[in-house]
């Protein structure tokens, strides 16, 4: 097991991304700052009051276009350098004065969807023809003409947006700031704990006695916030909930799902047929990790151990290039020169450090590259998380070298799309280069410990309780820690059944994704890699058609709905049929898993 983790100070510089591709330094920053607040001030005393013809509409959103390319690469600029480094109070005081800085611009600036949303709508379709590069905020102001609120109200709003968004700031610093792990010991050795190195380690760890303790105390030091944490989520869900009546939403499901372009049709069958139709799969699943590792009982803290650790190569990051750019070498060499620039150019965060985020993303400021954060323990799952946020990098590289910036907000409904379909591609490509029947059944178990469990399970249990919490609120109630854990508890035992033990900790599942606070969210993993499991379908039968078509929904950007997405990709998702077939593809995986490990 890892040492303590290190300082942020204390990391190699080659495993960490280089933000001076952004600014060279926090000056040049800076001067940056000091033109975004000329121009917006420029927009406000040119435009204020005056938005009443096409022309003067079009040449105002063409500033203002300007404007957003401007706030972009500044506002990335100090949120990354906050994100690997919770601890650091520079960058932080740096990143609150910049969103101090736009939030007070983007009040000063509500006037002009104001004073949008006033007018008549031809007037409004005449100014798209003017300028076609804003036609897509331009649209979003006729849709959002029904919702919108009396100029001074959508004023103050803009002004205290930073205050609005206080809730997450609050759960990321108690989390990755506050939390202090003890090390804990077993068998007379002690084992330092946190939050990456429970997350990234001890979760795959095949000892059992370690797992579990560390499961335990990983548990009894987050549940010490449960409080504080339940508080604040209850906070954000509330100003949801307010935001929805405010704009006359019938409800706070259908203000969220507004900003995705689906129903809440499409919304809720993710929820209930994954529910319903893959829990079977999965309890077999659990079930034959409890067989190989004879476990006495199968419990929550075990779902997540390797088939087969033994033969989990160890993969260092250099060696990782080679599977990815081979891997994903079917999208094509300029794909392939893409994965090779990031690693040359540093785009991503590998480090493993005291007060770095957890997880992993993908960040794409528009007129740059992308940013990739993770954490590499050298494992072959740290493959698929690399080639994953690559799909993101090559998704919006296309999206964003085609489409206005308006044109870029891409619904969450189908965002992860690129990023699973590039997990799969990993794995149909690992499994056409040997014929052994451990490797196939590693790269099979891979799949669905990685790719599906991640999307269909974790991230699904996770929408399937936000659901119950969504409705509670949207009754006129609050949540507190005890009812969170209760819904929690309750959506893993209707998924997991008697199959698996949901020992002291699993409750508190809900204190550990920031998904929460991010809308329904969630779901989107699901529905994205219900999309990318029909379309890499396509591609394994199709080739080269089916190649061009996905690039050509990814250069599409917002400008499509995510029905009309999938449709251009080949998938109609207003029907059961992808969502079904997909559960079926992972049933027959299981099925293929179980069949090997009776024959090895």
């Amino acid at each position: 097991m890892e040492n303590k983790l290190l300082s942020r100070q204390e990391v190699p510089v080659e495993l960490t991304w280089d933000l001076s591709q952004i600014y060279r330094t926090e000056e040049d920053c800076l001067k940056d700052v000091e033109r975004i607040k000329e121009l917006g001030r420029h927009i406000e005393e040119t435009y204020i009051g005056k938005l009443k013809d096409a022309k003067t509409v079009a040449s105002c959103i063409t500033e203002y276009r300007r404007l957003s390319e401007l706030q972009t690469p500044v506002w990335y600029y100090s949120d990354l350098a906050v994100s690997v480094d919770y601890y650091n109070s520079h960058n932080q005081e740096l990143n609150s004065k910049i969103v101090r800085i736009i939030s007070d611009i983007d009040s000063r600036l509500s006037f002009i969807k104001s004073e949008l949303m006033e007018l008549d709508e031809n007037i409004i379709k005449e100014a798209i023809e003017y300028d076609k590069a804003n036609e897509g905020y331009l649209k979003n102001i006729l849709k959002e003409k029904a919702h919108k609120l009396p100029a001074e109200a959508e004023k103050v709003l803009a002004a205290i947006s930073p205050v609005l968004n206080v809730p997450y700031e609050i759960y990321n610093t108690a989390k990755l700031a506050d939390m202090k792990f003890d090390s804990f010991t077993v068998n007379g050795k002690t084992y330092p704990l946190g939050y990456s190195l429970f997350e990234d380690n001890y979760e795959y760890e095949v000892d059992t006695q370690v797992r579990r303790t560390a499961f335990d105390n990983f548990s009894k030091k987050i549940k010490q916030y449960e409080n504080t944490t339940a508080a604040v989520y209850n906070a954000q869900v509330q100003k949801e909930k307010i935001m929805a009546d405010l704009r006359g939403y019938d409800s706070v499901f259908d203000s969220l799902l507004d900003g995705q372009n689906v129903s809440r049709e499409l919304y809720d069958r993710q929820i209930d047929i994954i529910t319903e139709k893959l829990a079977p799969h999965m309890r077999k699943y659990a079930q034959l990790i409890k067989k190989i590792y004879n476990l006495d009982e199968m419990t929550f803290a075990d779902l997540k151990l390797p088939l087969d650790p033994e033969y989990d190569p160890k993969v260092t990051i250099e060696g990782s290039k080679e599977y990815i750019e081979k891997g994903l070498a079917i999208l094509g060499e300029d794909y392939v020169k893409m994965i090779q620039t990031a690693y040359k150019d540093r785009w991503v965060d590998f480090a493993k450090n005291q007060g770095k985020s957890t997880g992993g993303f993908c960040a794409s400021p528009y007129n740059g590259h992308s940013y990739i954060l993770m954490s590499w323990n050298g494992k072959m799952s740290d493959v698929f998380t690399l080639a994953h946020e690559l799909g993101h990098a090559g998704h919006f590289r296309l999206c964003n070298g085609c489409q206005s910036i308006f044109d870029t907000d891409v619904s969450s409904y189908f965002v992860e799309s690129p990023s699973t379909m590039n997990e799969l591609i990993m794995a149909h490509y690992l499994l056409k280069t040997s014929d052994d029947k451990r490797f196939r059944r590693w790269v099979l178990a891979s799949m669905i410990s990685n790719t599906y469990y991640h999307n269909f399970v974790t991230h699904l249990m996770e929408a399937a309780y936000q659901r119950e919490v969504y409705k509670i609120v949207d009754n006129g109630g609050s949540v507190s820690a005890k009812v969170l854990s209760e819904i929690m508890k309750d959506t893993l035992s209707r998924f997991w059944g008697d199959s698996v033990v949901l020992n002291d900790g699993a409750e508190l599942t809900w204190m550990r994704q920031p998904h929460y606070y991010m809308g329904l969210y969630s779901y989107t993993y699901s529905a994205g890699l219900t999309i990318a499991t029909e379309v890499c379908k396509r591609i394994e039968t199709e080739g080269e058609a089916a190649i061009e078509d996905w690039k050509r929904v990814l250069a599409a950007g917002s400008t499509k709905t995510p029905v009309e997405l999938a449709k251009m990709a080949g998938v109609d998702i207003t029907t059961d049929a992808p969502l079904l077939d997909t559960i079926n593809t992972i049933g027959s995986i299981i099925d293929e898993i179980c069949k090997l490990t009776e024959e090895l």
